[in-house]
Order: structure tokens, then C-alpha cells, then sequence
């Protein structure tokens, strides 16, 4: 059946790719993106295929009864999380082929860990039930760990300590949650616990460690400090995908399992107060990442920013109405989607732009428009969805959140759209007002692989797509979801 091949391959293909590079000599490792991304690329629009054909795909792994047995599920919000992870993790090993020839101390590790750092995400995307979430999340955080370890300098090796550190806090606590869960109904489902679970203390205090577990790895603030000095330290196509992707996978996890029990069995202001740490992580960011020297920690701290537009979901789909609901889940939606495919643009952008003036001090990128126009029109048309400008998919995304939010009589969530959108226009015009100013001649011997410019350019172009064409993905990323039910 179509759809149904594709379930176990997206799991089984990463991990044995991620194993065959541990074997394979160094030299060979890079070339098995040129076998798996193919077959990847395959699987994920056979899955896309399914959903529009059939709906929602279901997959049992054995023969096994729950809460044993190994569910996968695939709606469009599955399907669209695996469709945008192929497409930015596939563009980010292309591009990384080219850069790590610079880098060939790191190139050993850096394959085996992408293979296994994408097969925790496949099984994050699509795991039904809530431990086997927790081993996609385990598998994905420590090759992302090890994957910002692979400078080996000792910034690098501190920043990947922290990084260690925060995931794993934020894992003993969600699965402290999960196991309470499981104690208190005998079912790790998330359908059997959305039919089993009640409002009672043992419910709620296993629901308050998973949330503040998976808080901690999304790096909402006040709990992002390991995300800075992890994000904008790493290699740049390893910053390109922890922000784009990595982080995205605990909000996830918190989005799936507040749709199953959040409503029914938190208090009434826990919606409330994640929008307003999400308000404030939106604020925050915004003025750090203006206030930053060094161009990848200006957009290290864009990502605590933006991931804050992302909580704005919490209060505007419970207790709301079922039109308030849908458009408050298709605008965040279409914000996280822009995200992905914008910061990963960012990031490559500003790595292209390092290269060639030799520094990631932005002070250094006087005058760097007359020779790189290239990489500084993808940070820009980047910095359009970040802003939140038509017709970016960011610019979708907002609009779509500002129509809830109005609709549900939730008018201040505005502000915090409005004064973010100033915050984004902020920091990203620091960096083109330093590109044109004229000073002091920088030694621009080192010129960037045209390929590189190319990659993040089709990126940052598909920021602006995605918000042309949003109707399309809106459309099959609703199969399988009931608005109005939280």
C-alpha cells in the first residue's frame, strides 16, 4: 500500500547508513549522501503520497499488544515534519560535502552522527506513543551533542558539555513524567491515555515534568542559556540544523501530547503562561541577538526569539473556538515550517559570509556587499521570513496567528507579533547597514564555492515560497486533526 513501505525505511535507511559510515574508510563516508538522500527523498513523498490517497497511515511494528507494541502514525503534521527534514537535512549534508573540506579533522564523525541524528528525528515525527518519543529524542539529542563537539576546540567542547547537560535533565525529567503516566494507567498510548487519563495530582505532576523537560530542550526562555554558545559555536551546517530542525522536535512532542491531555488536566492558566514565557522569549532574543559582535551569535540568538512565536499556539488553541483553533494551528504551522527553511538559509548565509571575510565578527563585514552580494541577498531574503514581511511564509504565519488571536479576544498576543517583527527587522539590518558602510580594506582572498551561495539561496527561497503557496501544505497538514476539541 502506498505509504505503508515507507514507514519502516525512513527508521531502518538512516540508521543503517549511520552504521555503514562508522565501517566505511573516512574518504567514502561524505559519498553516501549521494544513496541515501535519493531513497530518502523517495520515502518521504511516497509518505505524502499515502496521506493524500489513503489518510492517515498507521504502522504496527510486530504483532504485539499495547502498551507494548510499537505504533507509528502518519498525519499531515507527520508527514509535513518529515517532508521539511529531508529537504533541509538533505540540503545541509550537500552543503556540508563542500565545506568540510576545510575541516577534515571533523569530517570522520560528521556523517555517522547526521545519518543517526536523522533517524531520531523520523522516529520522533511519526512514534505514537510517549516513550518511544523519548528514545527518538535520546537518539537525536546525543548526536547532536556529538555533532557540536566536532570543532574539538575548548569553546566548542564547553558548549557541547552545557548542551549535554541541559538534554539531559530535560530528559530524566519528561521521562520521570512518562513513567508516572504509566504507573497511574498502565498504557504509554497517547490515544489510550487521552481516553484513561483524569485531572488528578499524579496526572498533573507527571504532565508538569514532561512540559518543563521539553522546555528545557526547546531552549524557551528562561531556560535557553546552553543554546547560544551550542548553536553559534558549532560547524555551520551543524548550527544549520540544530536550529532549524533539532529544537523543533521537543516543541513536537509538547504540541502532540498538550492536544491529547493538556486541556483536561492542567490549570487553566498553564496555556496562558507558556504564551507569555513565549512573549518573552520573543523580546529577549530580539534584543540579544542586537546586541551581539559576532554575526553566528546574532543568529543563534534569533532562534531563542523566534522559537517564542511558536508558544503563542498554547493559549490561542484551548478553550477557544474550533475557527480560532484552526487558525491559530495553521499559523503556527506555518511558522515553524518558515523557520526551519529560513534559519537554515541564516545560518549557511553567515557561515558563507565568515568564510569570506575570514571573521565572525560582524564589525568585519564593512564594504562585504561589493564582493559577496550573493550571500548577503540569501541572509536578507532569509532575514524577510524572520521579519515576518510579505509574501514570506513567516509574513503567512503571523497573519494567520493575528486572525486567532483577534477571533479568540486575545488582542495583546498583537503586540507581542508587532514588536517582534521590529526586534527581527533590528538585528538584521545591524547586519546590512555594517555590509554598506565603506572603511578599512579586509584581505577577501578566501572566495566561498559558488555551490555554498547556491544552497542557502534556494533555502532562503523557499521561505518565501512556502508563504506564496500556503494554501497547498495548510491543506493536507490538517488530515487527521479535530479543531475545536482542546
Amino acid at each position: 500500500m502506498i505509504g505503508l513501505w515507507s514507514l519502516p525505511l525512513l527508521f531502518a535507511l538512516p540508521l543503517a547508513l549511520g552504521i555503514l559510515s562508522l565501517l566505511a574508510v573516512p574518504a567514502w563516508r561524505p559519498r553516501l549522501i549521494f544513496v541515501g538522500l535519493p531513497l530518502m527523498a523517495a520515502a518521504s513523498l511516497d509518505m505524502l503520497a499515502g496521506l493524500v490517497i489513503s489518510g492517515p497511515q498507521v504502522y504496527r511494528l510486530g504483532d504485539w499488544i499495547a502498551p507494548l507494541g510499537i505504533n507509528l502514525v502518519a498525519d499531515g503534521l507527520a508527514v509535513g515534519m518529515i517532508l521539511i527534514t529531508t529537504l533541509v537535512t538533505g540540503l545541509c549534508a550537500l552543503y556540508a560535502r563542500v565545506y568540510l573540506r576545510d575541516h577534515p579533522s571533523s569530517t570522520s564523525f560528521f556523517w555517522p552522527l547526521l545519518w543517526f541524528l536523522w533517524t531520531g528525528m523520523n522516529g520522533i515525527w511519526l512514534a505514537e506513543d510517549i516513550f518511544n518519543l523519548y528514545v527518538g529524542l535520546e537518539v537525536m539529542g546525543l548526536a547532536a551533542v556529538g555533532m557540536v563537539a566536532l570543532r574539538a576546540t575548548p569553546p566548542a567542547l564547553a558548549a557541547a558539555m552545557r548542551y549535554l547537560l541541559a538534554a539531559l535533565l530535560g530528559s530524566l525529567a519528561y521521562l520521570l513524567g512518562v513513567a508516572l503516566l504509566y504507573g497511574a494507567y498502565g498504557t504509554l498510548s497517547m490515544a489510550g491515555l487521552q481516553e484513561a487519563a483524569a485531572a488528578n495530582a499524579t496526572t498533573q505532576v507527571a504532565l508538569a515534568l514532561i512540559i518543563v523537560g521539553l522546555l528545557l530542550k526547546t531552549a524557551l526562555f528562561p531556560l535557553h542559556a546552553w543554546l547560544p554558545p551550542a548553536h553559534g559555536g558549532a560547524l555551520t551546517p551543524v548550527s544549520a540544523l540544530l536550529s532549524a530542525l533539532v529544537i523543533k522536535a521537543s516543541f513536537y512532542i509538547l504540541l502532540r501530547i498538550w492536544l491529547v491531555l493538556g486541556p483536561e488536566v492542567t490549570p487553566d492558566f498553564t496555556a496562558g503562561l507558556l504564551g507569555v514565557f513565549g512573549a518573552g522569549a520573543v523580546f529577549y532574543g530580539g534584543w540579544m541577538a542586537w546586541r551581539q559582535h559576532h554575526l553566528k551569535q546574532l543568529v543563534a540568538y534569533s532562534t531563542v526569539a523566534q522559537i517564542g512565536y511558536l508558544f503563542l499556539f498554547f493559549p490561542l488553541v484551548t478553550n477557544t473556538g474550533p475557527e480560532a483553533a484552526r487558525l491559530a494551528w495553521d499559523g503556527t504551522l506555518m511558522m515553524l515550517f518558515s523557520h526551519a527553511l529560513a534559519k537554515a538559509a541564516l545560518f549557511l548565509s553567515a557561515g558563507n559570509l565568515i568564510l569570506a571575510v575570514g571573521s565572525p565578527q560582524i564589525s568585519h563585514l564593512i564594504g562585504i556587499s561589493r564582493f559577496r552580494p550573493m550571500s548577503l541577498f540569501s541572509f536578507g531574503l532569509a532575514g524577510v521570513s524572520l521579519m515576518g514581511l510579505p509574501p514570506s511564509g513567516g509574513f503567512t504565519g503571523k497573519w494567520l496567528l493575528l486572525h486567532s488571536a483577534l477571533l479568540s479576544g486575545q488582542w495583546w498576543w498583537l503586540i507581542v507579533l508587532f514588536l517582534g517583527g521590529l526586534l527581527s527587522a533590528a538585528y538584521i539590518f545591524k547586519v546590512f547597514r555594517m555590509s554598506f558602510r565603506e572603511g578599512p580594506q579586509i584581505d577577501r582572498s578566501v572566495t566561498p564555492p559558488l555551490t555554498l551561495d547556491m544552497i542557502a539561496l534556494l533555502l532562503a527561497a523557499s521561505a518565501i515560497l512556502i508563504g506564496l503557496t500556503a494554501h497547498v501544505p495548510l491543506h493536507w497538514l490538517r488530515v487527521g486533526m479535530v479543531f475545536g476539541a482542546v
